[in-house]
This record gives structure tokens, sequence and C-alpha cells, in this order.
């Protein structure tokens, strides 16, 4: 299986790796990439989402597995950043567990990494909805939950659309029985990990989990905002993400962070 993926930017300069959420594909990052022109930007889509829809089933491992063969072919020995965004910041947690010198900065946002009592009977409910994915007003209600503008809820439709009900089960079970691998203590990455104030309570539990998993991560709650701050308030999460790599700063005179977990 080989993951699709688009490409931006100067092969020369570092590398910098966004990885999506669950039920969108790689355009949740143009405003990241449009930003980052200064970066060798690398956007795949994971299976079973996107331009990979045809790929093999969706596993977080092997969707990590695929990304880790991208970044090694990519790399060359340049310094990499990877940014993972809910599903695929469980993705990146996996990446930076089976290799721990792989990543030099990796960014968290959204993972949830405490396992879900009973997922598989709530999942069995969730597919009660399934249908309702393929109603145009219900899913302009979950694309405002997401901060979908109308740009692109015309792709985010005609993907949900394209989504069977098996795989949608599937990303389901993957996303609420995922826990923190044993070998992510390992990892040498410098690791900061974000989740929204407006995000559950679980979420916010996940962050400090994460946190205290590796000595070499640092967790903020982001105010005013919930599950997808990189659609929510691109310009701002741009700009921690370029403060933080470049400059080892956190916010713009840390307005933007509600509460910091030191190392």
């Amino acid at each position: 299986m080989v993951l699709q993926y688009k490409e931006y930017g100067d092969i020369n300069l570092p590398l910098m790796v966004f990885i999506h959420g669950g039920g969108v594909s790689g355009w949740m990052w143009d405003k990241q990439v449009e930003y980052f022109s200064n970066y060798h930007c690398l956007v795949p889509d994971m299976p079973e989402h996107g331009k990979s829809s045809n790929e093999k089933l969706f596993t977080i491992n092997l969707c990590a597995e695929k990304i880790i063969q991208l970044i090694e072919e990519k790399s060359k020995g340049k310094p990499v950043i990877a940014i993972g965004f809910s599903l695929g910041a469980q993705v990146l947690i996996s990446i930076l567990s089976m290799r721990p010198y792989l990543i030099d900065y990796a960014i968290i946002n959204s993972a949830l990494v405490r396992p879900i009592p009973f997922s598989k009977m709530l999942t069995k409910s969730l597919t009660l909805t399934y249908p309702l994915v393929k109603n145009k007003t219900f899913s302009k209600i979950q694309a405002k939950s997401m901060y979908i503008d109308e740009n692109y809820f015309e792709t985010y439709y005609q993907e949900c659309c394209h989504l069977n009900k098996a795989s949608f089960v599937r990303i389901m079970e993957e996303n609420m029985a995922f826990k923190i691998p044993n070998n992510f203590k390992n990892s040498s990455s410098k690791i900061l990990v974000t989740v929204g104030e407006k995000e559950r309570s679980i979420m916010k539990k996940s962050l400090v989990d994460i946190v205290k998993s590796n000595s070499n991560c640092k967790g903020i709650i982001l105010p005013k905002v919930g599950h997808g701050i990189s659609l929510a308030k691109p310009d701002f999460f741009n700009k921690l993400i370029e403060d933080w790599v470049q400059n080892d700063i956190l916010s713009d005179n840390n307005k933007e962070i509600s509460c910091l977990y030191p190392n």
C-alpha cells in the first residue's frame, strides 16, 4: 500500500509533515501549507480517507508505519517537524513510539488517549446515525462544530458520503480504543501537546496523560476554542507552531495560553 500525498516547497528545506483528522483529509491543512512556504511540506491522506480512500483498511499502527516510510524517504537527514490532529495526533503518537529518534519537533493536537469504556457497544449505537452522514443539513451542523468553513464544505460533504459504514465503524473503534504505547516515553522529540478549552474533559485529561508519559512534553490548553484549533484559528495556530519551533516560545505574550503544564 502506498499513501497518496501532496508535497510543497523546497525539498532542501526542513521537512514539515501534516497528519489530518478522521473524516477529513489533507485539505484541512491548506492554511498551514500556505503559511509555511519556507519549509518542505508533506501532506499525506490516511488510508480510507481522501485520495487514499481505496487503499488498505485503516488502522492507527498501519498508518503510522506508512507515514514513517514517507518521512524516511523524504527527510534525508533534514530536521523533521510533524503535526497531527485528533485521529492524526494518535497516529503521530504511534510514530513517536515506533521511531523515537525520527522526528525533531512534534505537535500533538487534540489526541484522545483514554480508551472509552464499552467502545464497541458505543460504536454500534453510532452506526444508527450513519445514514445522517449523507444528509446535507446534518453535515452542515457537523462541519460547523469542526470549524469547517463554507469554502471546504462541499469537499467535506463528498468525502463523508464516500465513507462507507464499515470504514466508519473501523475508524471509530480505532479512535476510541487508542492508548499511549509503552515506548512513547522513549521518544527524543520536543513535543508540544494542545487541546481546546471547550473540548470534553476526557480530552483535557488525555493531554495530562500524554505530558506525564514523556519528559520532553509540554502541554497547553487553548482558550475559547473546541476541537479543531488549526481550522478555527489558523493564524494563531500557525504562529504558535512557528514561535515554538523557531524561537522556543509558546505564544505572543502568552495571551492565548490559559493553562500550561511544565515539563
